[in-house]
């Protein structure tokens, strides 16, 4: 780049500085920088030109300009020559010169420039300064700041001229007059003195060398007098700060003798600072200079000042610590060097001084007291040395202090101490003691929250104390000694738990340290001094073996037990160094592949013991295994707050009295179990059991006589006797103790030898269990089961079992099944029942056999206690499932068992039968489950059929018609568990005709190639393989199997699940197509059988022949015809609609048939509600088929001109029940099934009219209308689009209301008899109330109502629907009872009380989440206010106006314009009679109404003006009414600024104390969603600020305001802005 062309870049750079916008100003500095970089001369250069040439340009750019050159110089300050250094000083020393007064951005730049260029170039700048400095005259100030920085930054050039430089500045500090000044040479005097200090400690890099202190010592005298007598008694804080900061470095500089002399008056003096200073590290520094000054001269004045700097400098350090602050912690720092600096001088005195403070309760004393302690620990320790017992002794009170800050500094003390041998001395283990109490804290269980001037620490007490042991045990050399064994005493206490992790690892490196230097010797030495106090060897193998079992607990802590117990096994066995060396690597490396979430708890348990049981196998050891399983029952009680830890601790006693040989220890021992376990905690019971099971491995004789000896005590008997220890429990203890010995009973039974239960477990185990099997306790229940259980279960495993005769085993059968149904039917929560039926299917199989009775009772209950369980929703637990499947297979494992007593087709009959009710449930999980079993069963027993003799399966049709239909079942696995029910049943014919098991049938095993179709989703060939699976049926069933087959088919045309229904059908009809010529004359349903004929075919002939049988044998039974052509499938074809048309011929027929269509309409449910998917939030209702068939063969008959007569004869009838109907079906869908068959039926050649269920009602409405002479109010209807608004859930209403306002003018005659038959027929749903409220309501709007004496009636009827549950009829009869003033006015005042009562209960009605029927009862009120008597009005006014107000700010349109429009009604009502309760409502609608003349929509705006014009009279203010007229008036142009301003003008006049409440409110419109109501809410407040009175503006809280316009100042909305500014503005008027 050429010299020229940067020259001119620079020049446009310095030409576009002066830019408006800062960003650009930056931008532009930065480029000029990066100029310089490349070529600092010519930049330099060109910028020195520019401010030479520009010598007009505002002093805020030419500061701009210099720190870029100040910039450039610091970075290439080598390549500057002379030449260019000179123009740099010239011209910086003129900028910073040529104004008089301070302009501190410029001059400062400009004087940075001249310090830059001066660390290389001194001379010519100190040419240049001096020049500007000279003797007799005051210089400029940053001529001074210049030299002074300078002598900073370029030490060993500045210093030689400081003598030149202090003797002509010296005469000047008498001139010095101004503060700001002597700022100035305060400053210039600290740098110098301290570039003076640096100097001499680096002589040996001086140029000069033979530069001293005392050189100086004369001037630095005579500037210290003026400084400190003359001006530290400034009352300028800032030339109190200065001096004392230069005082600091000046003192090292003073004679000794004047310093010693001055120390008297010169710390008292700077102490005094620390009163007068909030910012006191500056005063600290100074004094901490002072001190060292003081001490470097051995000053003896120090001793009478000491107890006054202690006093101030521990004051210092008890200042609260804001982290955020680093001015705070500097002062910290500073002040702990003065306190090693006097430690180092005076240590007796300034422990006297420190330690009685650590005895103090204030939190802020004690830890600033043990901060001092431990830095002067570090920093003074060989002053120190001699003092360790004494500080040891003085930390007595500080560790009993729980504060969490007291504990951290108590612990960072203990730090210090171990690294300087504090805690070898006597004392010293009470500090570890203490540390590892911390170590063991819970990391939630840290106390207290962090005050609120100190943020929380870094580090929890409990981490920083677990770092501190580690760092103790590895790292200081000194405390191994110290640390071991002494350690080893915290392993087994229980509240020191927490710190095992740490205490283990720690003691493993200490150990490990121990064996390196010898190898042999046992690393624990129980010599006279320890055997007290450390833990026995049995007492650490416990300890640590039991805590193994929750080995991730504390931060892993059962790795390292086994990691302790590994490196101690010398001392714990001499014989387990080799085992162990080879498992507990094992163990360890297994916890390494879990975590925590893995880890098969189980499993790990069972590790350990096996760990444990060999461990006592290699002792071999009787003496060892007593002493070792008697530590581990001492230690039981330490476990009680671990349940899960105890348990397995018991199972460790269990294992080891196994393992010891001596009966006596084992029976003590068992005893001292019995006597002391704690019986009240459930989770304990599990461990005993399990305790004295794995005893009773190796002592099945001495555990039964232990338990049989404490069953004989005062437990049970309840009376004094020998073992009399539990007297004094409840009767629910009681229960809990006898669970747990139960328990104990069934453990035993299920661990101990086969062969020796068996003679023990009727007169030994179940003796005792049978005296508790009264008891209502759900605990001890669960226990008797599961031991009964595991009784049974060692009774059947037993190669004797077969011999065995158990006596009591109906009785035991009996209580296992009342246990089971006293379980809840409908959920599955607790093993009990999986248990019991597990006991009783081992218990069926053993002798004596069962009752039939029994057997059924058991089935029964068995299956009502499992099948009604309900499914547990998705996502659930886990467990749960688990325990149901395990249930479910229990349950299989029953019925199996008791199928094999009677395997025969009796016995099979039976136990179908037990399941046809649950196969037939209308819960498909039940079906689902019962035809599960069922093919469970039948496998069962085809696997197991033996026929020795051809005889007949009597009942394989009413098996097969039990399950053939559940093929279509609508749950898929129904289906294939149906199929294999056939299969299996077809097999057994087979087996019984005489063919082999393993014969293959070519028919039957066709069933298992059409399980596929079953679950195709296609109904079509879903219903072919039905009639597939009938084909193959229909080959293989007996002759004299057919009728019971169909029969029973017959019954499963009713099936609820209508695709079973039609799969019963579509084999109905295979199987009289198959084999029906035997079957013809005995088929009793001719009506079925017509209809099934109509299905299959359309010849002409079968079509007439079935209209005229069905007309004959309508005139004879002509509810069952109607019932049957019910049955026909929907859209009704061709052939139905015609039979339907046939029944009209007849008009007393024709009324019996239209009377019984109009009873299943109404008496049917319309509708079935159903999620189409899983997460639809609402459910779609879908038709049911019987009403909507009965309507659509309304319709037909209607249709028929024949049909005239009988429906007039049923008009209001029939005008009511079709209302009705298309009420119940606005909205609501075909069924699905339909809904194909409609698609299919559209797409086809002859397009049919498509089947609607609302449709269908409204067309059947208009045929009754049309049929019963009402035309002309079906041609107003259509008019106005009535038809199409009734189909519609939006239009519903409005249909209604057209119809009633068609019939009131048309059919007036008829609506006596048609209200009252619609009143009678209102229908118990909804949607029907909703439909007759609304028709009713719209006649109120009719006067014919009036004529025809129907009033009072109506108004009845309407009250009587005001408690309605549903919303929407409430709101309904609101808006009748509100017609009134339209329909008939005159009648308002005679009923006006009942009016405006209802009006009011719409208002505060509760139950309506979206407010409509508030919305209609406002609506209604601003309706009847105008016509009501004038004294009905006062007791509603107040109640109004309070519940409407809500209502103006909401997000929707319409309540905000009915409600403030009420509100303007509400106040023209009482016009000139305005309570004062009432006129408080008006004045806290004011703002609201005025702020919403700005609302986005037209009805609200104009709704407030309507308001606002109608508060004014009420407001008693003539100015406010007539503004109010004046520009409110509708139509007229509002221009709203000028308009505000005029209403707040006389609102302030006349309501001056309303000013806090209007900007309040005002206030709460700031955040308003609308940009224009939040625009218009500051405008209101500035008018209100600007026309208030001063006296009055107290009102107002002026930092919530100013914090709200504030925040209005960032609105996205640029109005919004302006008119937060402009309010800010008139602010001032408070000022």
């Amino acid at each position: 780049m050429t010299r020229s062309c940067v020259k001119k870049l620079s020049t446009i750079l310095l030409d576009a500085i002066t830019d408006k916008d800062p960003l650009v100003q930056e931008q532009v500095c930065s480029a000029l920088c990066a100029l310089g970089e490349a070529q600092p001369k010519d930049t330099l250069s060109t910028c020195e030109e520019h401010l030479r040439q520009h010598e007009k340009l505002a002093h805020p750019y030419r500061t701009m300009i210099l720190r870029t050159m100040e910039t450039v110089v610091s970075n290439h300050i080598s390549e500057l020559d002379k030449d260019m250094a000179r123009a740099i000083i010239l011209l910086a020393s003129s900028e910073m010169t040529k104004a008089k007064d301070l302009v501190c951005d410029w001059q400062q730049a400009a004087s940075s420039v001249l310090v830059s260029v001066g660390k290389r170039f001194v001379g010519m700048v100190m040419e240049e300064m001096l020049s500007k400095f000279q003797p007799g005259v005051l210089p400029h100030c940053f001529v001074l700041q210049t030299l002074a920085n300078l002598s900073v930054s370029n030490v060993f050039g500045m210093v030689p001229f400081l003598t030149s430089v202090l003797s002509t500045m010296l005469p000047m500090l008498g001139m010095a007059k101004h503060d700001t000044m002597r700022v100035v040479f305060c400053c210039a005097l600290q740098r110098f003195s301290e570039s003076t200090l640096e100097y001499v400690a680096n002589l040996d890099q001086a140029p000069d060398p033979t530069v001293r202190k005392d050189t100086f010592a004369s001037d630095i005298s005579s500037a210290y007098d003026i400084l400190f007598h003359q001006w530290l008694q400034s009352r300028e804080a800032k030339l109190r700060l200065a001096v004392v900061e230069a005082l600091g470095p000046m003192s090292h500089l003073l004679p000794s003798e004047k310093l010693e002399e001055q120390l008297p008056k010169l710390l008292p003096g700077v102490l005094a600072l620390y009163k007068k200073h909030a910012e006191t590290s500056h005063v600290s520094k100074s004094l901490g200079q002072i001190l060292e000054a003081a001490v470097s001269v051995g000053s003896r004045t120090l001793d009478i000042q000491l107890d006054s700097l202690l006093a101030a400098l521990h004051a210092q350090i008890c200042v609260p610590v804001e982290s955020s602050s680093p001015l705070v912690t500097t002062n910290r720092k500073e002040v702990l060097r003065c306190f090693t600096i006097l430690a180092c001088c005076s240590p007796e005195r300034l422990l006297a001084f420190l330690l009685p403070k650590l005895d103090t309760s204030n939190e802020r004393t004690r830890v600033g007291s043990l901060q001092v302690l431990r830095h002067v620990i570090n920093s003074a320790a060989a002053q120190m040395e001699v003092k360790k017992p004494f500080i040891l002794s003085s930390m007595r009170l500080p560790i009993l202090d729980t504060n969490s800050k007291v504990k951290r500094a108590v612990v960072q003390v203990i730090s210090a101490m171990a690294h300087h041998g504090y805690l070898e001395q006597p004392g010293g283990e009470a500090m570890l003691e203490y540390l590892v109490q911390q170590c063991a804290l819970l990391p939630d269980a840290e106390p207290q929250k962090p005050g609120p001037w100190e943020e929380p620490p870094a580090d929890s007490v409990r981490e920083i104390s677990v770092s501190t042991l580690y760092l103790f045990s590895t790292t200081v050399d000194r405390m191994s000694e110290v640390l071991w064994p002494y350690l080893l005493e915290f392993l087994t206490p229980v509240r020191f738990t927490g710190a095992l992790t740490p205490l283990c690892k720690s003691l493993v490196h200490l150990a490990q340290k121990k064996q390196e230097k010898g190898a042999d010797a046992l690393l624990i030495q129980y010599d006279s001094d320890r055997e007290v106090t450390l833990p026995s060897p049995y007492a650490i193998a416990t300890r640590l073996l039991t805590v193994s079992s929750s080995p991730y607990l504390g931060d892993g802590r059962g790795a390292a037990s086994l990691c302790l117990l590994s490196v101690l096994h010398r001392d714990i066995h001499p014989l387990l160094g080799q085992r162990w060396a080879t498992t507990i690597p094992l163990l360890l490396e297994y916890l390494d592949e879990h975590t925590a979430e893995t880890l098969p708890q189980k499993e790990w348990e069972e590790k350990l013991l096996v760990f444990l049981r060999d461990s006592l196998a290699v002792v071999s050891d009787n003496t060892w295994t007593c002493q070792l399983s008697l530590e581990m029952c001492k230690q039981l009680p330490c476990y009680n707050g671990t349940p899960q830890e105890k348990s397995f601790l018991y199972k460790c006693v269990g294992t080891t009295l196994g393992a010891a040989s001596s009966k006596d220890v084992v029976r003590k021992l068992l005893q001292e179990l019995l006597e002391t376990a704690r019986y009240q905690e459930e989770a304990e019971h599990e461990g005993l059991a399990c305790c004295f099971g794995i005893c009773a491995i190796s002592h099945l004789d001495d555990t039964l006589a232990q338990l049989e000896e404490f069953v004989r005590s005062d437990v049970f008997r309840k009376s004094i006797g020998i073992f009399n220890i539990f007297k004094d429990r409840s009767e629910n203890e009681v229960e809990k103790v006898k669970g747990a010995l139960i328990l104990c009973y069934g453990h035993v039974a299920a661990r101990a030898p086969r062969e020796l239960v068996l003679a023990r477990a009727e007169s030994d185990i179940l003796r005792n269990m049978f005296q508790c099997f009264s008891t209502k306790d759900p605990a001890l229940q669960l226990c008797l089961v599961q031991s009964v259980y595991m009784v049974c279960q060692a009774i059947c495993s037993s190669v004797q079992a077969g011999s065995f005769h158990f006596s009591r085993k109906a009785e035991l059968v009996a209580q296992m099944m009342d246990f089971i149904k006293g379980e809840p039917p409908n959920s599955l929560r607790t093993p009990i029942r999986k248990k019991a039926m597990l006991a009783c299917t081992h218990l069926v199989s053993l002798e004596p056999a069962l009752e039939e009775q029994v057997r059924t009772d058991m089935v029964h209950g068995c299956l009502h206690s499992v099948m009604a369980v309900l499914p547990e929703p998705a996502g659930e637990d886990g467990c749960q499932e688990s325990l149901y499947l395990d249930t479910m297979h229990a349950l299989e494992g029953l019925l199996r068992s008791l199928l094999q007593r009677n395997m025969t087709p009796q016995g099979l009959q039976i136990m179908v039968e037990h399941l046809s009710p649950w196969i037939k449930s209308l819960r498909g999980y039940e079906r689902a489950r019962a035809l599960g079993l069922s093919a469970c069963l039948l496998q069962f027993f085809l696997e197991h059929l033996h026929v020795s003799a051809l005889v007949p399966f009597h009942n394989l049709g009413l098996l097969v018609g039990l399950f053939s239909p559940r093929c279509a079942d609508l749950w898929p696995a129904t289906r294939q568990e149906a199929v294999n029910c056939v299969y299996y049943l077809l097999y057994l014919q087979l087996g019984y005709e005489g063919f082999s098991r393993d014969y293959r049938d070519d028919v039957a095993e066709r069933l298992l190639t059409l399980k596929d179709g079953l679950v195709h989703p296609d109904p079509a060939i879903l219903f072919h393989t039905c009639h597939s699976i009938a084909q193959v049926i229909a080959k293989r069933l007996p002759p004299d199997q057919l009728i019971s087959l169909l029969l029973t088919l017959f019954e499963s045309l009713g099936d609820p699940d209508k695709n079973c229904s039609r799969a019963a059908t579509v084999m109905i009809n295979c199987l009289l197509k198959e084999r029906g010529s035997m079957l013809l004359e005995k088929v009793p349903e001719i009506v079925s059988v017509l209809r099934s004929k109509l299905q299959e075919t359309r010849e002409e002939h079968v079509l007439q022949a079935a209209q005229h049988s069905v007309h004959i044998l309508a005139s004879q039974h002509c509810a069952a015809v109607v019932t049957s052509l019910l049955g026909s499938p929907l859209p009704l074809d061709s052939h139905i609609c015609t039979l339907w048309r046939a029944l009209a011929a007849e008009p007393s027929l024709c009324t019996q048939v239209l009377g019984l269509l109009l009873e299943k309409i109404s008496r049917d449910v319309p509708f079935k509600e159903s999620r189409a998917f899983l997460l639809s939030s609402t459910p779609d209702r879908v038709a049911t088929l019987l009403p909507l068939t009965a309507t659509c063969a309304l319709h037909e008959v209607m249709s028929a001109p024949a049909s005239g007569p009988a429906v007039l004869e049923l008009y209001p009838q029939l005008f009511a029940g079709l209302l009705l109907r298309v009420s119940c079906t606005v909205g609501v869908q075909l069924p699905r099934n339909l809904q194909a068959k409609e698609r299919r039926t559209t797409s086809s050649a002859i397009a049919s009219k498509a089947l609607d269920p609302c449709s269908s009602a409204v067309d059947a409405l208009r045929a009754a209308l049309l049929r019963g002479g009402s035309e002309d109010v079906v041609q107003r209807v259509e008019l106005e689009g009535g038809w199409e608004s009734l189909r519609t859930s939006a239009g519903h209403e409005d249909g209604v209301a057209q119809l009633a306002s068609a019939m009131a003018k048309f059919a007036g005659p008829r609506l006596p008899l048609v209200m009252k038959a619609l009143v009678c027929t209102q229908g118990m749903y909804e949607v029907q109330r909703v439909t007759s409220t609304a028709f009713l309501a719209e006649l109120l709007n009719s006067n014919v109502v009036n004529d025809l004496m129907l009033l009072e009636s109506l108004l009845d009827n309407l009250a009587a629907r005001q408690k309605d549950p549903c919303a929407s009829v409430r709101r309904l009869v609101l808006h009748g009872l509100a017609n009134i003033a339209s329909g008939s006015p005159d009648k308002v005042r005679t009923h006006g009380p009942q009016l405006l009562t209802a009006m009011i209960g719409g208002l505060d009605d509760g139950d309506d989440p979206h407010s409509l029927v508030a919305l209609e009862a406002m609506a209604g009120l601003a309706k009847l206010l105008g016509l009501v008597e004038p004294r009905d009005l006062p007791s509603v006014l107040l109640h109004t106006a309070i519940r409407i107000r809500p209502f103006f700010d909401s997000e929707k349109t319409e309540f905000r314009s009915v409600s403030i429009r009420l509100f303007g009604h509400l106040n023209k009502a009482c016009h000139g009679d305005c309570e004062d309760v009432f006129l408080e409502q008006v004045i806290g609608g004011l703002v609201p109404l005025l702020l919403h003349l700005r609302d986005p929509q037209a009805p609200v705006a104009g709704a407030c003006r309507f308001a606002l014009r109608m508060c004014g009279p009420n407001l008693e203010c003539e100015e406010l009414e007539a503004a109010f007229q004046k520009h409110l008036q509708d139509g007229r142009s509002l221009h709203f600024g000028e308009f505000l301003n005029t209403v707040c003008k006389h609102l302030m006049r006349y309501f001056p104390d309303l000013l806090g409440r209007l900007v309040s409110t005002s206030l709460f419109y700031f955040k308003s969603s609308w940009e224009d109501v939040r625009a218009a809410a500051p405008m209101l407040t500035g008018f209100l600020v600007l026309h208030s009175e001063p006296q009055h503006q107290a009102q107002v809280d002026l930092e919530q305001l100013i914090t709200a316009l504030q925040l209005l100042l960032k609105d996205p909305a640029p109005t919004v802005r302006g008119k937060a500014a402009e309010t800010l503005g008139r602010l001032v008027k408070f000022s």
